[in-house]
């Protein structure tokens, strides 16, 4: 069975796509009502160009990187070893890891508070499983990847500047 969201072809009968976790059970693939829905069921992450955000090595202080996300303007900093994505740190990372501790631990290591081994996305994935996916999982920021390269990040703020355009063009029939 050919899994409606990532491609994959799974073993038939099979209740998850080994590949991305999406359900199977359904044997047809969720159809929008409206065409927002449609166009998020349509639509590919690419449509969203994911943004390029700082990449920092893990062993960057926490502080630094506290201070590329203000200059940058961005809620999350991509954390690599060579091409390797070994972390994503964020604003939520900073407040719930942090906290009011933030300046005496601004020489630490980032490692010791990023989330280690994000979800990532593929760009040829649809908006509805990066919903999906952001949903189940709480995040706000999602790494997204092409043939194994990392591309940028995709935000909930993209997701819904997508959604208010299409709102804004008449797309509610």
């Amino acid at each position: 069975m050919i899994c409606p969201d990532c491609g994959f072809d799974n073993l038939e009968g099979v209740d998850t796509c080994e590949r991305c976790s999406q359900s199977l059970t359904a044997f047809s693939k969720p159809q929008g009502q409206t065409a927002i829905e449609k166009a998020i069921f349509r639509d590919r992450i690419d449509v969203l160009k994911p943004r390029e955000h700082p990449l920092v090595s893990p062993d960057m202080p926490v502080g630094r990187v506290l201070e590329l996300l203000v200059q940058k303007k961005v809620g999350c900093a991509l954390v690599v070893e060579g091409e390797t994505l070994v972390g994503i740190f964020s604003e939520r990372d900073a407040l719930f890891r942090l906290n009011t501790e933030a300046a005496s631990l601004a020489d630490r290591p980032i490692r010791q508070f990023m989330t280690p081994s994000p979800v990532t996305l593929e760009l040829k994935n649809k908006i509805a499983f990066a919903l999906h996916r952001m949903a189940l999982g709480g995040y706000r920021h999602i790494p997204i990847m092409c043939e194994g390269k990392l591309i940028g990040v995709i935000s909930v703020r993209d997701i819904l500047g997508y959604i208010t355009q299409k709102l804004a063009s008449g797309a509610t029939a």
